[in-house]
């Protein structure tokens, strides 16, 4: 369903738009790809906004500029203007009422939990690596010790399929964040958080933690690669009989 219509209504945008992502990255899954349209929204707001208050003060400084003629003249003054305070009051209320809407909307819709996700990932980062353990298929990956040349561990996930991620971490705050998918959900200790990435472009994706937790904190990387059911299933065979590997 187009998520763009409701946003059209408030802020006179036709049709449902997506042809442009105004540089952010596109998504590469359907969780990032809602929360584009969000960002979409909003730059658009912002278009308005700033084109109404641009236009407005061009037209001021061109319609009540100082002639020549008439140098001592100031213009005239006036105190109040009931229906002009009530517009530029309600208009921006309603404004951020609706974009506050479309954000919750948005929100619900990446927060949702698929009842049987087709994979289950339990992510667990650590100063300064990260353990991803595939509890249902046996596979386990594990962070090489962190260095400036290390890229990290790489964990494969198959496209157009819903995967669960149980996020934690046994030490201090961390951060599981891929720009490319447009999300970023913080490693809480003693707590976890749950969330589903459906991913829709084959490619690999860079990971970072992105909270700041200690000297090593920039190497503290991370890759996504995301393939066709039938390659990662082979990848999961080539590894359930390994065990826990590294890297």
């Amino acid at each position: 369903m187009c998520r763009w219509a409701a946003a059209s209504i408030l802020l006179a945008v036709p049709g449902c738009g997506g042809e442009t992502t105004f540089g952010f990255p596109d998504g590469a899954t359907e969780q990032g790809r809602r929360i584009i349209d969000v960002w979409g929204v909003f730059m658009i707001a912002a278009l308005i906004v700033a084109a109404i208050v641009y236009a407005g003060i061009v037209w001021s400084l061109i319609r009540y500029r100082r002639r020549r003629d008439d140098l001592d003249a100031f213009g005239h003054q006036f105190h109040a203007n009931i229906p002009i305070e009530i517009a530029y009051t309600a208009v921006p209320v309603l404004i951020i009422i609706g974009l506050f809407w479309i954000s919750l909307d948005a929100d619900n819709d990446v927060r949702e939990l698929d009842p049987q996700p087709d994979v289950v990932v339990e992510a667990t980062a650590f100063s300064w690596g990260w353990r991803f353990e595939y509890p249902e298929l046996g596979v386990v990956v594990v962070s090489p010790p962190a260095t400036r040349d290390e890229p990290g561990p790489e964990i494969v996930l198959p496209l157009e399929r819903t995967t669960r991620v149980e996020l934690t971490s046994n030490d201090v705050i961390h951060a599981f964040w891929v720009p490319s998918f447009n999300f970023k959900m913080d490693a809480i200790p003693g707590h976890v958080n749950e969330f589903d990435l459906t991913p829709v472009e084959a490619g690999t994706f860079r990971g970072v933690c992105a909270e700041f937790c200690g000297i090593q904190h920039a190497y503290m990387t991370f890759r996504v690669t995301t393939v066709p059911t039938a390659a990662f299933d082979a990848w999961i065979d080539d590894r359930a009989t390994v065990g826990a590997t590294t890297g």
